[in-house]
C-alpha cells in the first residue's frame, strides 16, 4: 500500500526513482531533464516560488474560496474534497507584500470566475521544511483498483457485471490506439502526429481516462513552452501560468463551463493546432508532435505495471483479469470513472471508496512530513490543507479585496478541520461532445464555473 502512495508522488528535489515498465525509449529522467533545462519555463518546475515556500519551513499562506462561509461560521467545521488532491481544503499560494496579499494566478483566476464566492486566507505553521513531493493523480490507478477490489461487495452483482461490461467493451473498442501508443512509447514505428492526435480522440469517449491524459500533456505544454507577455509576467513571480489550461479547456468543448468533465476533452488534430495557434501561435507547430511522443509515455508508465515489458504487451483480445495484471493503472481508472456514474455513488458510495483512499493518503503524508499536499503533475499552484496533520498550526480569516486585487485579512474564521469529506455531484454518464470553434472560445471571456460544483474546482478531478 505503502509503495503505491510513493509511486503516485513525484518527489521535484531529487532525481526521478520511479519504477517504469522495461523497454521505453525514453525514461522519466530523460523527460524530466527535458522539460526542467529544455523549455522556457521550465527552470520554475524546481525553482518556482510554491515550492520554495514548502522548502522554507517558513509560515505557508494560501487562499479558498467557498461559497459556504456561513455554514462554516455556524458549523466551526471546514470539510476537505477529493478530486486530484484526494483529501485535502483545495487553495492556492498567497504571496505576502507590504500592500498586502497577492494571490497567485490561479487564485486571481477562480476569484475572477467565482465572483459570489468567499476568499479565505489561511496560515499554516509547519514544524520543519515541507518536501516538495506531489501527488500526481494520473499514477493512482493502483490505489483505484485496490480500493474497488476490497469493497466490492458494497456493489450489486449487476452493478459489478456493468462495471465490467463497460471496461471490458472500452478497451477491445480502443485497444488498437493502445497498442499504438505502446509501440510509440518503445521507440517502434512512430505514428504520424495528425493520425495519432485524431486517433487519440477517438478512442477518448471508450477510455475516459485518455481524454484527462490529453489536457495534462496539453496544459504542460502551453504552461512550459509559451512565451506571451503574460506568461512571463507570471514568471517573473516565480508562477507557471494557469490562464492557459483554463482557457484551453473552455475553447475545446462547448459547455464546459456548465460541466467541467475532461472526459470530454477530445479535440482531433486540426482543432488542436487551430486552438494552441489561436492562444499563442508560436506553439502550434509543435503541440501534435509533443502530445503523440509525451502522451504515449505517459500512457505506458500510468497505464502498466512496472514489472512489464512495454515492448511486448497487446491490449487485443486480452480478458480483463489479465489485463487487471498487466495494467492496473489504466484499469483502475477506468474502474474508477464508472463507479463515479453509479446513481448509488453520491449519496452512497462515495463516502466509502473516497473516505478509504483518503484515510490512506492523510497517513502517507504525516509520514514524509506534508501538511500541504500539492498536485504533482507539476508545481502549477494547485495546494491544499490536510485535515489531520498533527504538527502545524493553522489559523484562518475571511478577506477583502481591493482596487489592485491584492486581499486584506478581516474577520478570523473560528472553525476546525474536520475528516469529513465535502459531497460531490457527479457528472451524467453520457454528456454531449459538441466543439466550438477555437477561436472565437478563447475571445469570449471565460463563463463562470457552475454553482453547484464544490470545492474540489474540478479541473482535475
Amino acid at each position: 500500500m505503502r509503495d503505491e502512495w510513493e509511486y503516485a508522488h513525484t518527489d521535484y528535489a531529487r532525481p526521478p526513482q520511479r519504477p517504469a515498465p522495461a523497454s521505453l525509449a525514453e525514461s522519466e529522467g530523460d523527460w524530466r531533464g527535458y522539460l526542467e533545462n529544455g523549455t522556457p519555463n521550465g527552470w520554475l518546475i524546481r525553482h518556482g516560488a510554491m515550492t520554495a515556500a514548502l522548502a522554507s519551513g517558513q509560515p505557508l499562506y494560501l487562499l479558498h474560496t467557498t461559497k459556504n462561509i456561513a455554514a462554516i461560521h455556524a458549523s466551526g467545521e471546514l470539510h476537505v474534497s477529493t478530486g486530484c488532491l484526494v483529501g485535502a481544503l483545495y487553495c492556492s499560494p498567497l504571496a505576502r507584500q507590504r500592500e498586502g496579499w497577492r494571490p497567485h494566478n490561479l487564485g486571481a483566476y477562480l476569484m475572477a470566475t467565482k465572483p459570489d464566492t468567499t476568499p479565505i486566507i489561511f496560515e499554516v505553521i509547519p514544524d520543519a521544511p515541507v518536501p516538495t513531493k506531489g501527488v500526481d493523480y494520473l499514477h493512482l490507478g493502483p490505489v483505484h483498483l485496490r480500493t474497488y477490489l476490497r469493497f466490492q461487495s458494497f456493489l450489486t452483482r449487476a452493478e459489478n457485471d456493468q462495471i465490467s461490461h463497460v471496461v471490458l467493451t472500452g478497451l477491445s473498442t480502443a485497444a488498437g490506439f493502445l497498442d499504438i501508443a505502446l509501440r510509440n512509447a518503445t521507440g517502434g514505428p512512430s505514428t504520424a502526429a495528425p493520425e495519432f492526435i485524431d486517433q487519440l480522440a477517438a478512442a477518448v469517449p471508450s477510455i475516459p481516462f485518455l481524454g484527462y491524459l490529453y489536457f495534462e500533456v496539453l496544459s504542460e505544454y502551453l504552461m512550459l513552452h509559451s512565451e506571451s507577455p503574460e506568461t512571463k509576467a507570471y514568471a517573473q513571480a516565480g508562477e507557471l501560468n494557469n490562464w492557459l489550461y483554463k482557457r484551453a479547456a473552455f475553447a475545446a468543448v462547448d459547455g464546459m463551463h456548465k460541466l467541467f468533465d475532461l472526459a470530454r476533452f477530445q479535440p482531433r488534430h486540426q482543432q488542436l493546432v487551430q486552438l494552441v495557434g489561436s492562444m499563442e501561435p508560436g506553439l502550434a507547430a509543435g503541440v501534435a508532435d509533443y502530445v503523440r511522443r509525451r502522451l504515449s509515455h505517459l500512457l505506458a508508465r500510468t497505464a502498466l505495471h512496472p514489472s512489464q515489458d512495454a515492448a511486448a504487451v497487446t491490449f487485443q483480445g486480452a480478458d480483463l483479469g489479465t489485463l487487471g495484471a498487466i495494467a492496473p493503472g489504466l484499469i483502475g481508472q477506468m474502474v474508477f470513472r464508472q463507479v463515479r456514474y453509479m446513481p448509488r455513488y453520491r449519496q452512497q458510495l462515495y463516502h466509502c471508496f473516497e473516505k478509504a483512499k483518503a484515510l490512506e493518503a492523510w497517513d502517507y503524508w504525516n509520514s514524509e512530513g506534508i501538511p500541504t499536499p500539492f498536485n504533482g503533475l507539476l508545481p502549477k499552484g494547485e495546494i491544499g490543507i490536510q485535515p489531520v496533520y498533527p504538527q502545524s498550526a493553522i489559523r484562518a480569516w475571511t478577506a477583502e479585496r481591493d482596487s489592485k486585487g491584492l486581499l486584506h485579512p478581516g474577520q478570523e474564521v473560528t472553525a476546525a478541520f474536520t475528516t469529513h469529506l465535502a459531497s460531490w455531484w457527479a457528472p451524467p454518464r453520457h454528456p454531449e461532445r459538441r466543439r466550438t470553434d477555437p477561436q472565437a472560445a478563447v475571445n469570449r471571456p471565460s463563463p463562470p464555473l457552475p454553482a453547484n460544483r464544490p470545492s474540489m474546482e474540478g479541473i482535475t478531478a
